[in-house]
Formats: structure tokens, sequence, C-alpha cells
């Protein structure tokens, strides 16, 4: 094989890495790292104006800082790059892509991509038939013996798309229903002879093809005129040949069509790609599909345009709320059935994996992430956070979304359905653009990855050519992790904390014990302000899920210390009991619990009852008073009352969950009540615990383990330290001894017999020095130009020293010459104070670690007697650079489509911004150490 100078350089790092990592880990009990286990990031291609150098440079920055693969998605370019834009799937694209996932494989890299550009699915190969479609209803009232002689046709002039007539039915105001739609079309027999009441039928005028003429005798009527409309809706963001009309998501003969021209492009490359992905459902005002009626009088068992008058009516009542809830769950089975699972099948028939944001779809969330092979959920804004230092500036920052029981969505699906990876779109619109830290991305990512969350995906980073002039090519609502963004110094700190954390996270199974039922049917027949199209989106949960008994009942079970996934009605369809458990594709739960609710399938109560008598534990909160839908629903509801009845003593709700659940042998981790928040794994009967602390609070004491009799490993994810806890035991619970500053994390792993390797507690001799004395400053590197070295008594932001330090976004070193304190001390904690915002440290020239969020400090062991020389390389964030740039009017937002905006949408301005502060604003203090024993 001949050896290119690339492919050499390539095996000459892997050698020397591999070398490093087999010295860092021989007899490590840390999992072998892979590329899974390792941050992944969406990569925008601006214009997929792409080349080979550039592709393969980009891919080594990813690789050498920590990322483990790159999700393609073209999206709209650059402007002044038009000749370099390249089509999708033209012959060049797929150049380009093979190029990319050769780079990637001598990498060890994985590649995942968009099956389409922008979102969401559409492009230029979707005809109108194929589009997305809404239901448009035209009314004419018509008075007793009054003539209808017109050409039926839309009124409404926002129409911009010619919409199809489908149907068109009269109905009297006592009931009685005439469908009208043959006599439209072939009106050439008289009313008599078809037996209908109260008609007359002339010949058509064939150049007015929907014209109908007929006559309401005896009573009055309103004519309904059913038009297949297109909601017009372009694929949002979408790349250079990737233009035109949304899918329709509801149709199996829409998706055929749609991946027709993939599978040309895709042939001799099936497996050569990880997964394709679907990002959020954002088929805005998508309520039909030209074939609805047909599909929901399969599935639902009744003709819905006998119903329509009660389906669109406006007012708030139980039937048309029926019907209502009819409809929106035949949209959502559409969903399922023709479009995520022939995606997933089609997926699967060329080697690939699928990877799915179900949030925002008008369906059930559950089933609709488990039909893809890794559910993907995504926070969107800034949380909140209790931890001292934590920086949330309110200028800087939108209101988050990321619930903790939205987010156990996904997680549930695959804990449910057996897939093993839950990924997550991550750090949207964390911040205003350039000022994300580092500090403010860990407790957000620790967040996801104790609701489920354990292949994180960073949204994102731009491709951006070399020839691009800082800050390069930028995406509207990113962090930007690549090379032109100050954070990427540090960011493989971050990336191994990532890694770390999912190394572990991505072992065994799940632990959560109980399972919680969502009862959608809740949701779907309400009102809704008489919507069809009702979608369950994470920007409005205040509309389907904060004021539910669902809801409420996940809190008080998280808070109490359980572990809890989400059940749908076709989960627990397949359900089973064996041995007391109740079992699932996904695993075996211990529990099962039923909030209270309204709607229930009839179906599922007769299985919930089917399970209670196997043996499973069923808790009921409350029950059911109706089943949901309209056909045939009184008759349904008496079956549902004599089964309560009949299985009174089964179902007796409970007015206490914790006591029964107890009572079933269900026990909380009451670790919680000391604050600290928690995830469970089991592997092979042994528990891993993620412990993260976001309480102000230091946590040091003993904290309970629902496992009886065990040794305990302590894992640091930020630093791979590990060794065995302090542990005390008896026969239902192990205590083990820990200490976690605000802002850390651990992970424990029990285990039967105790290593060698302890671990090392620390407690403080005497209170923290501080290290004073004439700090000299060096800028390093970053622009728009390196400021003059600087020397300070009093630590202060460097933007203080001079205009140009001000400008200045960049990595500078800070050297500090002290002496030991009088002291025979062997450990030090050594403490950075105010950080902005990273910083790497060196003491006498051996480096010590990164320092990249809160709490700032590291463990130092032995200083030198006499003279210590402690370096600090601080690197800040790209504000201060771009508001610089933007008050010299230098302009640099040169993108098409939206361009670039602020995290509220409007036009972005940094002009506006104060400096940020910058660089090592302190105290910086050393603390001496004890070990305990």
């Amino acid at each position: 094989m001949k050896l290119t100078k690339f492919n050499l350089l390539i095996t000459l790092f892997f050698s020397c890495a591999f070398s490093a990592f087999a010295q860092e880990t021989t007899g490590s009990p840390w999992p072998k790292s892979t590329n899974i286990n390792q941050p992944w990031a969406r990569w925008w291609w601006m214009g997929s104006a792409v080349d080979k150098p550039n592709l393969k440079r980009s891919l080594i920055d990813f690789y050498k800082a920590g990322i483990g693969g790159v999700e393609i998605t073209p999206i709209y370019g650059v402007k002044g790059e038009e000749n370099n834009f390249i089509d999708y799937l033209s012959p060049k694209w797929m150049e380009m892509l093979d190029y990319t996932i050769h780079i990637a494989d001598s990498l060890h890299m994985q590649v995942d991509m968009v099956l389409g550009t922008g979102w969401p699915y559409g492009g230029s190969h979707v005809t109108l038939p194929h589009a997305a479609t809404k239901l448009i209803v035209e009314k004419y009232p018509l008075k007793k013996n009054e003539t209808f002689n017109k050409n039926i046709t839309l009124s409404n002039s926002k129409e911009k798309i010619p919409a199809e007539l489908l149907y068109v039915v009269a109905y009297a105001s006592d009931g009685t229903y005439i469908n009208l739609t043959d006599q439209l079309k072939k009106n050439k027999v008289n009313a008599k002879d078809k037996g209908i009441e109260g008609s007359h039928i002339a010949l058509p005028d064939q150049s007015e093809p929907n014209k109908l003429n007929w006559k309401a005798t005896k009573k009055d009527f309103t004519i309904y005129a059913v038009f297949s409309g297109k909601t017009g809706q372009q694929v949002k963001r979408a790349a250079p040949g990737g233009s035109g009309y949304t899918l329709d998501h509801y149709s199996q003969e829409a998706f055929n069509a749609y991946v027709v021209p993939f599978n040309t492009a895709f042939k001799g490359r099936e497996g050569k790609i990880r997964a394709i992905f679907n990002d959020s459902y954002e088929v805005y005002g998508t309520d039909f599909t030209p074939n609805f009626f047909e599909e929901f009088k399969a599935l639902r068992g009744y003709d819905l345009k006998k119903q329509l008058p009660l389906l669109l009516n406006e007012t708030d009542n139980e039937v048309g709320n029926r019907i209502r809830s009819d409809y929106r769950q035949t949209i959502g089975e559409l969903l399922l059935n023709k479009f995520d699972k022939s995606w997933t099948a089609w997926a699967h028939s060329k080697n690939y994996k699928t990877k799915l944001q179900a949030h925002g779809s008008p369906g059930n969330l559950i089933d609709l992430y488990a039909s893809a092979d890794i559910p993907e959920c995504e926070t969107f804004g800034s949380m909140p956070f209790d931890i001292p230092g934590f920086r949330r500036e309110k200028e800087d920052i939108r209101e988050g979304d990321a619930d903790p029981v939205m987010l156990k969505f996904s997680s549930s699906a695959a804990h449910i359905s057996g897939k093993n990876l839950v990924s997550s779109e991550t750090f949207t619109w964390l911040r205003e653009h350039f000022k994300t830290a580092l500090s403010q991305c860990k407790p957000e990512v620790e967040d996801l990855m104790l609701n489920g969350i354990n292949h994180v995906f960073l949204h994102g980073s731009t491709y951006s050519p070399d020839r691009a002039v800082w800050p390069g090519w930028q995406f509207y609502a990113s962090v930007n992790f690549n090379a032109n963004n100050t954070i990427w110094e540090d960011a493989p700190a971050l990336f191994s904390y990532i890694s770390n954390c999912q190394s572990l996270l991505q072992q065994g199974k799940s632990d959560n014990e109980i399972l919680l039922y969502w009862p959608i049917f809740d949701t779907w027949d309400k009102y809704q302000k008489g919507t069809l199209f009702f979608e369950f989106k994470i920007h409005s949960l205040s509309q389907w899920l904060h004021d539910t008994s669902f809801y409420a009942t996940t809190k008080s079970l998280m808070k109490k210390g359980y572990g809890v996934d989400f059940i749908s009605d076709n989960f627990i369809a397949e359900a089973k009991v064996v041995n007391g458990k109740i079992v699932l594709p996904g695993g075996s739960f211990k529990s099962l619990i039923i909030p209270p609710c309204q709607k229930m399938p009839l179906a599922t109560l007769q299985k919930l009852i089917e399970l209670k008598k196997a043996g499973g534990s069923i808790i009921f909160e409350g029950l059911p008073q109706s089943v949901p839908g309209f056909n045939d629903y009184k008759k349904q509801e008496l079956q549902l009352q004599n089964l309560l009845t009949a299985n009174k003593e089964l179902v007796q709700p409970s007015s206490d969950i914790f006591k029964a659940l107890e009572n079933a042998g269900l026990y909380p981790e009451t670790l919680v009540e000391t604050g600290l928040k928690y995830t469970r794994r089991d592997i092979d009967g042994e528990k891993i615990y993620y412990l993260v602390n976001h309480t102000p609070k230091t946590i040091d004491t003993f904290i309970p383990l629902q496992i009886g009799n065990k040794e305990v490993m302590i894992f640091d994810p930020l630093t791979r330290a590990y060794g065995n806890a302090t542990v005390t035991k008896n026969d239902k619970t192990t205590m083990v001894k820990i200490k976690i500053a605000p802002g850390e994390s651990y992970f424990l792993k029990t285990e039967n017999t105790a290593s060698q390797k302890k671990w090392h507690y620390y407690e403080p001799i005497s209170e923290a020095i501080s290290l004073k004395g004439n700090w000299k400053i060096t800028f390093d590197k970053g622009g728009p130009q390196l400021p003059e070295s600087a020397s300070i008594s009093s630590l202060e932001s460097w933007t203080k020293l001079s205009p140009q330090a001000e400008a200045f976004s960049g990595t500078a070193t800070y050297t500090l010459e002290f002496n030991k304190p009088n002291s025979k001390v062997d450990h030090w904690s050594l403490n950075l104070g105010d950080v902005r915002e990273s910083a790497k440290v060196w003491i006498n020239d051996t480096f010590i670690g990164t320092a990249w969020s809160v709490p700032y400090q590291l463990n130092i062991e032995k200083l030198k007697p006499g003279k210590n020389i402690l370096k600090i390389q601080v690197t800040n964030l790209p504000a201060n650079r771009i508001r610089d740039m933007e008050l010299k009017g230098q302009e640099w937002k040169i993108f098409y489509e939206i361009n670039m905006v602020d995290k509220d949408y409007k036009k972005f301005d940094a002009t506006k911004w104060q400096p940020m502060p910058s660089g090592l604003l302190g105290p910086v203090t050393i603390t001496p150490l004890k070990q305990e024993n």
C-alpha cells in the first residue's frame, strides 16, 4: 500500500497518542475511550462551499480537540462565495462527502448527515402533490328552497397555491347529511334516480369543473367544500440545490418519492455514514394529507366527512373535542407509521442508523422518539444554577427550555425500546454570540446527562476555510466550536470531561425502576382553541406539560429520589410480567404508575389490569373517567366503568404513591436530600451513580446508596482520578463518604472487593493564603493585535491596561514568583478565583492542569522550599474583538438568508456592548491540605 505524507503523519500521530494513552490507562478502571464516548458536532456547510484541503484541516482540528464525529448539515451560503457553491447531491457534492468520510475514517472519526439541507425535510425534487398539506374548508349557508349554482373555488386570496377540491357535503340543521361530491363530478343523473331527498342536479358547465347546481328543499343546509391545500412552506435555511417545498410527512407515497434521489446518490455508499438525522419537527400548519379522510376512517372506524360541523365548530364541547382528539391522534399515527418508521426502515436498508428529534411533532413523542435508533432531544437558551461564581448575566441570555421532564421523553423512549444511545443538540443559544464560556457549558451539559443523555452533539461548528477573515463563517444560532473561537484553546478540557462522563454513561443500562404513564389523550381531548394541529413543542411547555398531573407526579418522584421513565399506550400494549417485573423491549421495571387522568383507551386499561393480575406492580393515583375519541364512545365508556367496577380491589387508587412504592419494595435514593442530583445505571448487577452538585454549598458527608454491602469506587471525570471510597455497609444500604464542592461531579461504581488504590480525601489545615506580588502579563496570541506586555501588582481585567488590550481577544500568560509558606505540607489547593475565561496552569514548569469551570481550583503536590514560579495562561472570549470590529465599521456579517441576529432574533449590534472583563481577576490563593485517613 502506498503511504502518502498525510497517512504517514496520521500513523505517527496515532502511534504516539496510543502509547501515551496506554501509559495513562494501564490498570485503570476507566473504560477505554472511543469516538462514541466523545462529543460530536453539527457541522454546517455554508453554501456547501467546501474544498478538500479545508475539509482535511477542519477534521484534524476536531480530532485533536477530542471530537468523535460530525453531522453534516448544508445551509445557505456566504456572500462573495457564489462561485464556490456546490449543489446538494451533485457529483461534486458527493465527491466532497466521500472525501470527508475518507479523512474521518483515517482519524477514527465518524460521519452523520441530514437527508436534505437546512430543515425540515424537503427540497427541489418535492412536487406539489407531495408537499406539506393543510385542510381548507369553505362554508356556504343555504336557506330552505334556495338554489346553489356556482363554481366552488377558494375565496381566500392568501392561498397562492391552487388547492384541490376533494369533497362537497351538505348538512342540515337537524343533522341530515348529503354527500354531493359525486353529483359535482358526475351530475348527469337526476336526484330522484339517486333517491336523495330535496335536491336537484343540472348538467355541469365543463369549463367550470367544480360548478354545483343544487337546490335545498324542505330545510336549511350548509354546504361544506373540503379542499386539500398546500402550506407553501419552503425548506428553512436551505443550501444551494436544496431549496423547495417541505415534504408531506403523513404520506407513504410522498416519502417514497422523497428518497428516490437518495437511492441514486447513495448507491455504492451503503454503510459509509453512521446515521442520518432529522431535526425538530418544524413543518408548520400541516394538518392534512390528500387521503386523510380514507386513513381516518381506517384508523378511527367512522366517516369524518359526516362530522365536519362538529369537528370545525368553534365551541368547547365534549363531542367536538372527542372528534378533534381523533383527528390529532390520526395525524400522529400517520407521522409515526408513514414517515418515521418508513424513514428508519429505509436507512436500515442502506446500513445507516437514524437519529431523530421528535419534539415539536403533533404525535406521541415517546413513540416517535422510539422509532429511531438514536432519540435526540435539544436544549435552547440558558438555565439558572445556584453555583457560586457561575455567571448568567441577564443581558447575555435568553431563558432556557431545558426542563428535566421534557428531556426525559427522549431518554425514556430509548430506555423502554432498548436503544443505548440518547443524543442531544446542545448549547443552542446558550449565550449571546461570542459570549459563551466553557464554564457556562458544564452545568448545562450535566443536566442533560443527569436526565439520560449520553451522546452529546455540540451546536455546533461552522465550516470556515482558511481564506475567511476572522471571525470566519458563522451560523446565527450557535456557539461555534471551532478554531476561530478563542474558547477553542481550552475546549479540549470540556470535551474530555464530556467524553469521560459518557464513557461511563454508555455502560450497561439505565437503572430507572419506575414507569410513568403519559396520558396524551387528556391533551388531545382539550379544545386547544379549536386547532386541529397541536404540536408538543419545547418552547410551549405551559400549553401541554406544566399544568398536568403527569408533570406534577414526575417532579415529585424525582424530588423524592426515584428514577423514572415514561411509557405510552403503545408500549403498555407490548409489556409483559416476568418474575414480578414489567418487561419491555428495553429492559425490566419494578412498577408502573398511572397519574390522575381523564381519558384512557379501553385497551390500555384492560392491559394494565392484565399486568396487575400477572403480578406486576401497577399503582393508580387516580382512575380514568372515560375513553378518548368519538366512535362508539358511550358503549366503550360503559365497558370501561364496568371493568373498573369488576376490578375494584386491583385498581384502588393510592392516596400515597410513595408508601405504595415502598410496599412494592421500591425505595428512593435519599442522597437527593443533600441537594445532589443523580442518575443511575446498572452493569451486571453493579451500580454506577453520576452525582452532580449544583447547590451553593459543599456537600461533605456520608451519603446512602440503595444497594447493600458494597465497596464503592469514586471516579472524577474532570481529572480521571479514581480510588476506593470510605464506606460503611449494611444489608440494605451502603454509606459512602463524599466531599463535593459546588459545580463538581463524581461517578460512584459499586463492587464487591476493594482495590488497593484509595480515594484521597483532603481537608484544609488553615485559611487560604493569597498570592501577591508582581504579576507579569505577556500576550501570546489573538487579535486584532497583541498588546504590549505589562506588569501589575493587583489583579484586574486586562481590558484596563490599554485600548489595545480592551479590544484584544486571545491568550495571555500571567507569571508570578512566590515563596512557599513556612509549612511542611505536601498537598495544596490552588484557587484562581475569578477567571475570564479559562486557564492552563504550570508550577515550576510542571503542567498542573486546565481550570475551565467553577470552581477554578486545582490540586498541587509539593511546592519547592523557597521560590516557586506560577505560570497561568488565560484565554478570554472573542466578544471584545468583535465589539472593536463593529466600532471600527469592519463588516463581517456577510451571510445570506437570516445572516446574523442576536439572541432575541433582532439585528446583531456589538457596538452596544461594554468590554467584557478578561484575564485573571483573582484573588489567587493556595490552601494547605491534609489527607484524611
